[in-house]
C-alpha cells in the first residue's frame, strides 16, 4: 500500500501520526510519503518537504508565503501524479490541501480528507469545494457527517485521535517529576502556538501576561513547551517581555506540561482541545494581523472561536481575542482559575464528558473507513 499524505503545522503532525499507526497495522507494508512532520516521521513516514513549511495562519500572514507554499503544492502534486500512490490522505490543512486534492482527484488519484473543514463556523462555501476534491472525509466530531452528507460529501464521524492518546486520568504527578515542580506549587502552562506567526503575535502579549502574574504572585511557576525550531525565535522575546521570571523552557512536550499544570494560558487551535482532555482549566488568547482578524471576524457563524467552548457550545473558558488579549486581562483570567477551585471542578467534569465522547479508537475507524473508500 502506498498513501501520499500532507500535514501542516505540528497538530496536523500529531493527527497523522495517530493516523499512520492505525495504517501500518493493516498494512504493515505501507509507504507513507509527501510532507509531514517529526511524528509521522518516527512512523517510518518520507517527508518530502517538511511540515512547517505550511505553519502559517492568516490571510496577509499567508501572502507573505504565497509564492513559496504554492510552489511547494504544485511541485508536490507533479510528483504525486507521478508516483500514482493508491489514495491520497490530506490532515486539515485545508487552504492547502483542498486545491491539492482537487487536482489529485482529476488525475485519477483517490483522496480522503482527515478533519472536516470547520464549515459549521466559518467559511460554510468551503463545502462545495470539499465536494469536488474529496471522495470520502473523516470527521472528528459528531455532529459533522450529517451536514457534510446533506451536501453529498461522503463522510465517517472516527472520533479524535487525541482523545484516545491522552489517558483518561492525565498523570500529573509524574508529568510534575519530570519537570521537576513539587506537587504544591502552582503552575501555569504557557502555549502561545506553534507557528511562526503566532509567535510573531501571541508570545510577547502571552509572556507580558506572565510577567504581570510574577509580580502578582511570585510563587507561581511556568512552564512553555516549543514546537520544534522555534527555541531561538522565543528566548529573545523572554529576555526582552518575561526577564527573571521562573520560566522553564522545553523543547516538546506539551502533553507533559498540560498533564503538570494547574491551568493553561493557550493560544485557539487543536491545543486547546488537548487541553480540556487533559481536564485543564484555560485562557484562550489570540492575535492576528488586524486585517485578518477583521476578515475572519466578518465570516465567523457563531460567538466561540476555542474549542472547547464550540463542543460545549458555551463559554465554557474565556477567550481574549485581538483587542481583548492584553496582558492585564490575560493574567487576570488566568489566575481566577486559581483562586476558584470550585469552578475549575466543575469545568472538569464537563471535559471528562466530552473526552468519552471523543474517545472512539479513532485509527481503526479511521483505517476502516479509508479502506473501504480506496475499494469504491
Amino acid at each position: 500500500m502506498r498513501l501520499g499524505l500532507v500535514a501542516g503545522e505540528a497538530s496536523g503532525d500529531l493527527l497523522a501520526a495517530a493516523l499512520l499507526g492505525g495504517l501500518k497495522q493493516r498494512w504493515p507494508a505501507l509507504q507513507a510519503f509527501g510532507i509531514g512532520g517529526p511524528q509521522m516521521a518516527a512512523q517510518g513516514f518520507q517527508a518530502w518537504w517538511p511540515s512547517d513549511k505550511l505553519a502559517v495562519r492568516g490571510y496577509v500572514e499567508v501572502l507573505r508565503h504565497y509564492r513559496e507554499i504554492a510552489g511547494i503544492r504544485n511541485a508536490l502534486a507533479t510528483r504525486l501524479l507521478d508516483e500514482k500512490p493508491r489514495g491520497f490522505i490530506g490532515v486539515d490543512a485545508p487552504d492547502f490541501n483542498l486545491g491539492l486534492e482537487e487536482r489529485l482527484r482529476a488525475g485519477g488519484i483517490r483522496c480522503i480528507h482527515f478533519i472536516c473543514p470547520s464549515i459549521w463556523a466559518w467559511r460554510g462555501g468551503r463545502v462545495k469545494k470539499l465536494h469536488r476534491s474529496c471522495d470520502h472525509v473523516l470527521c472528528l466530531f459528531p455532529f459533522e457527517p450529517e451536514l457534510l452528507q446533506a451536501h453529498g460529501v461522503a463522510a465517517t464521524y472516527v472520533g479524535h485521535p487525541l482523545a484516545d492518546a491522552i489517558p483518561l486520568q492525565a498523570p500529573r504527578a509524574e508529568a510534575r517529576r519530570a519537570l521537576g515542580v513539587p506537587d504544591d506549587q502552582a503552575l501555569v502552562a504557557v502555549l502561545p502556538g506553534s507557528r511562526r506567526s503566532e509567535i510573531e503575535y501571541n508570545a510577547p502579549v502571552f509572556l507580558q501576561a506572565v510577567a504581570v502574574m510574577h509580580r502578582r504572585r511570585p510563587e507561581v511557576r511556568f512552564v512553555l513547551p516549543l514546537a520544534p525550531g522555534l527555541r531561538s525565535l522565543v528566548q529573545p522575546l523572554i529576555d526582552q517581555h518575561a526577564p527573571g521570571v521562573p520560566l522553564l523552557l522545553t523543547d516538546g512536550g506539551s502533553h507533559t506540561a498540560l498533564a503538570a499544570c494547574d491551568v493553561t494560558l493557550i493560544a485557539s487551535g487543536t491545543a486547546t482541545l488537548e487541553a480540556a482532555l487533559f481536564r485543564r482549566p484555560m485562557v484562550i488568547g489570540y492575535k492576528v494581523h488586524p486585517i485578518s482578524y477583521q476578515l475572519m471576524k466578518r465570516m465567523a457563524y457563531q460567538p466561540w472561536v476555542g474549542l472547547p467552548n464550540i463542543l460545549c457550545r458555551d463559554f465554557v473558558v474565556p477567550e481574549l481575542l485581538q483587542h481583548d488579549c492584553t496582558p492585564p486581562a490575560l493574567a487576570d483570567a488566568t489566575l481566577a482559575w486559581l483562586d476558584h477551585p470550585q469552578r475549575a471542578t466543575k469545568l472538569r467534569s464537563r471535559f471528562e464528558d466530552l473526552h468519552h465522547q471523543l474517545r472512539q479508537d479513532t485509527a481503526r475507524r479511521a483505517t476502516d473507513a479509508i479502506a473501504q473508500a480506496l475499494q469504491a
